[in-house]
């Protein structure tokens, strides 16, 4: 399907240029008050006025944004909650808690502060479908007409956001485990989880040390946060801590690093918590993405877990469990999912998920991922003009040839157009380092003439 604003993880973009406007954001939110909000959970029009949750995270932008969101659900006739900055999954967490008709978040996720988004959320608390996306943006393309003076909605904060989903990822962790005695450093990226996350950790038992934690509005994943884990790693080092713990701007995503200074990415971390899963009651299979490493794949099919591959995203990894009825998956980018412990990727929920595996399995992360090595990957992302198609330029395509004839059973190439950025990617991954980077670099090289 061709989308026309969406991409895979909302609408996002460069703030004051489209479609980042304050103009197009308030036709968004009627746009979306109109298709999303009438909606009760079973699809049927409720019979109360619909309430909208909105939640955002650090970016200085997030204020013009809300009010515009506000106006446009306001116009539909959609009353709004606001529940201040909160990570991503919170808000998934509380629409569904609240029972509410969606839920709204104002996010770049890991992209610098000078970029925002607008990510939906379903009453069930899921990423809607592509159907319910392609709905909102037919609604874009008609006239913006106000509901009556009568009709209009209203908006109002929402008491201890915070508190409440303290509470919730609390809830995730086995009570009869805790983490006392372990000191960690936690890195929040100064973005949504700045006062959420050093809390839950502590109240849990832990020694906390946050670092980015302190957003101005423009600082939001400059060099911290997991898209920077070596400031995470220097830190934890420096604090003699037994772990760190990265979040990015939104805190859906995950990265750790051990006492040595060591990053674990979302593949590792998905390996540690299958492993767990088989020795503490078992698992059928999980889910990765086009980009997990084949050492992955391969340790996983060696102890009897099935896997399978999704796209690129964690809606489309989501969706592969859903298929399946699995409930483990994840992304190297560090996109972990529990369904049984919440209904999309949470950073919070995930690092307590990996450090109750640890607990239990009396290990340090080395130690639980030594039987697996992953194989050398080269990820290079190339700018590129929008609407650039890798797939009709005969250059690229005829690299990409000449490299998958060069790793014929030793690795493989994947090449795809981000969802959110204007960037092509371009991964190979080898048994051979040296391999995979001479490769990666010729492919790109063509990309970028």
């Amino acid at each position: 399907m061709t989308r026309k604003y969406f991409g895979t993880d909302g609408i996002r973009g460069r703030v004051g240029s489209a479609p980042i406007t304050p103009d197009f954001v308030m036709r968004l939110g009627y746009a979306a008050g109109k298709v999303l909000a009438q909606a009760g959970s079973s699809g049927s029009i409720s019979a109360t006025r619909p309430t909208v949750l909105i939640g955002k995270d650090t970016r200085i932008s997030g204020y013009m944004l809300e009010a515009a969101l506000e106006a446009g659900f306001a116009a539909a006739g959609v009353d709004v909650m606001l529940a201040g900055p909160v990570p991503t999954p919170a808000v998934a967490y509380l629409t569904r808690a609240l029972r509410l008709s969606a839920g709204v978040v104002i996010s770049a996720s890991h992209n610098p502060f000078h970029d925002n988004g607008i990510k939906f959320f379903s009453a069930q608390g899921n990423k809607l479908p592509d159907s319910i996306e392609a709905a909102i943006e037919a609604e874009l393309d008609k006239e913006m007409v106000c509901v009556s003076s009568e009709k209009l909605g209203k908006a109002r904060r929402l008491d201890d956001a915070r508190g409440r989903y303290i509470e919730f990822c609390k809830s995730t962790f086995p009570s009869e485990l805790d983490l006392r005695g372990m000191k960690l450093v936690v890195d929040c990226a100064h973005g949504a989880a700045y006062h959420i996350a050093p809390d839950v950790f502590h109240e849990l038992g832990a020694e906390v040390i946050a670092i980015g934690n302190q957003p101005n509005g423009l600082n939001i994943n400059d060099q911290y946060g997991a898209t920077h884990p070596e400031t995470l790693s220097a830190a934890v080092k420096a604090q003699q801590a037994d772990l760190g713990i990265a979040l990015d701007g939104d805190a859906d995503r995950l990265l750790m690093v051990d006492a040595s200074g060591r990053i674990y990415n979302g593949d590792e971390l998905l390996y540690v918590m299958v492993k767990d899963r088989l020795a503490n009651g078992g698992l059928d299979g999980a889910v990765g993405t086009l980009m997990t490493n084949m050492a992955v794949e391969s340790a996983l099919l060696e102890m009897g877990v099935g896997f399978a591959r999704a796209k690129v995203g964690d809606r489309y990894v989501l969706e592969v469990l859903q298929e399946r009825g699995w409930l483990v998956g994840g992304e190297g980018s560090g996109h972990l999912l529990f369904l049984d412990k919440h209904t999309t990727g949470d950073g919070i929920v995930s690092a307590l998920q990996v450090l109750s595996a640890l607990r239990r399995s009396n290990q340090t992360l080395a130690q639980s991922t030594a039987s697996m090595t992953l194989w050398p990957q080269t990820l290079i992302n190339v700018k590129v003009q929008p609407g650039f198609d890798w797939q009709k330029n005969a250059r690229v395509m005829a690299a990409k040839e000449r490299a998958d004839a060069k790793l014929v059973g030793a690795g493989r190439v994947l090449i795809r157009a981000s969802g959110t950025e204007p960037l092509v990617r371009v991964m190979v991954e080898a048994r051979d380092a040296v391999l995979a980077l001479s490769l990666a670099e010729q492919i790109a090289a063509e990309v970028r003439v």
